[in-house]
């Protein structure tokens, strides 16, 4: 099916458009009054595990927000269900897994599974939601690094420092390092079964890649994100957003992947310069100064685009759309993105 508003395919693949494409992480969220009254209804792994909830959510934005892409609603923890491990989404806390993964003896009794079967309703709810995009935008599809998988399977909730996961890929490399690899071939075999159901483009979330120093982060992120990267680039283009990550803009370009996505932690300047122009970027509004005034989030985003340039750049937020966000404010940043004028 060809795509009416191919802006974000043709940007990812290096070409110049009239304007940048604009979409927001998290944009299929709390953030929207339909998805708050779904949430009322409905437990969250529930809306996640039916394909028509996921299929609603995952188009309300491009009606109510005019966005030029759609990313399916789903969660990053599906791929620890997918290994058998219990994740709970405790309302007001976040992700809880009872039975955290502490020992190699744990690691060793993971199951050997098929991600396509385990996972079938995303795959539904993907083409499903093909369905209902009527070949509008591109849809994409994501997971989360396998880093930052570790990060929740050892830590068992969410945490701002993931001490536990430090720990235990310190104490025990040679398990988290198995860990790591048992992650990252049930992601690759979930990401390619995404690809065939009918995801466009994949985005790889390294949430917590930027707790890691450096050195860590060579060690424990970025050779496992490259198995993934390599083992889909051949049929779809890929997007690594490494929050906190600037330190390896420059290792990242090398990977096969379309763009990078940048937090707003670093200048979209320094970006530029890390990595030489050779990868389009993604980026890097943050979430909070969409509570500004709207001729401010107007003037700002503008002067976002003419700091990146306009040309081999998506623009997008530094990280997931906050709940409190008024839609008129999110719809204020698309819009001014879709009129800039080059």
């Amino acid at each position: 099916m060809s795509i009416k508003n191919d802006l974000l395919l043709r940007t990812l693949a290096g070409e110049k458009t009239a304007r940048p494409p604009v979409w927001m992480m998290r944009q299929a969220g709390r953030y929207l009054p339909g998805f708050m009254k779904l949430k009322e209804k409905y437990p969250f792994f529930e809306r996640v595990q039916n394909p028509e909830l996921a299929t609603e959510i995952t188009v309300m934005p491009l009606k109510e927000v005019g966005v030029d892409a759609a990313i399916l609603f789903s969660d990053i923890l599906v791929i620890p269900q997918a290994l058998e491990v219990e994740v709970q989404m405790v309302p007001g806390k976040g992700p809880l897994v009872p039975q955290p993964i502490r020992s190699a003896e744990q690691v060793a009794a993971l199951p050997e599974v098929d991600a396509a079967d385990r996972l079938h309703y995303v795959m539904d709810a993907v083409r499903s939601t093909v369905k209902a995009i009527e070949g509008e935008v591109p849809l994409i599809g994501f997971a989360g690094s396998p880093w930052t998988i570790l990060c929740y399977m050892v830590e068992g909730q969410g945490s701002k420092t993931f001490d536990q996961a430090k720990a235990f890929c310190f104490s025990q490399p040679q398990a988290a390092h198995q860990l790591l690899q048992k992650i990252t071939d049930v992601t690759i075999d979930y990401l390619k079964a995404k690809q065939a159901a009918g995801c466009d483009v994949i985005q790889l979330f390294d949430s917590w890649g930027g707790l890691l120093s450096p050195e860590d982060y060579r060690h424990y992120s970025l050779p496992y994100l490259k198995q993934i990267a390599e083992a889909l680039a051949p049929n779809t283009p890929v997007i690594l957003f490494a929050k906190g990550c600037w330190y390896a803009l420059e290792e990242m370009t090398a990977l096969p992947v379309k763009a990078l996505g940048v937090d707003w932690t670093i200048t979209p300047q320094m970006a530029r310069e890390f990595t030489q122009f050779q990868v389009p970027l993604q980026g890097n509004f943050d979430p909070a100064r969409l509570l500004s005034p709207i001729p401010e989030i107007e003037k700002m985003t503008r002067q976002m685009i003419q700091d990146f340039g306009p040309y081999k750049y998506i623009a997008n937020l530094g990280h997931g759309i906050l709940p409190n966000i008024p839609v008129d404010h999110a719809r204020a940043f698309v819009n001014t993105v879709k009129s800039f004028d080059r």
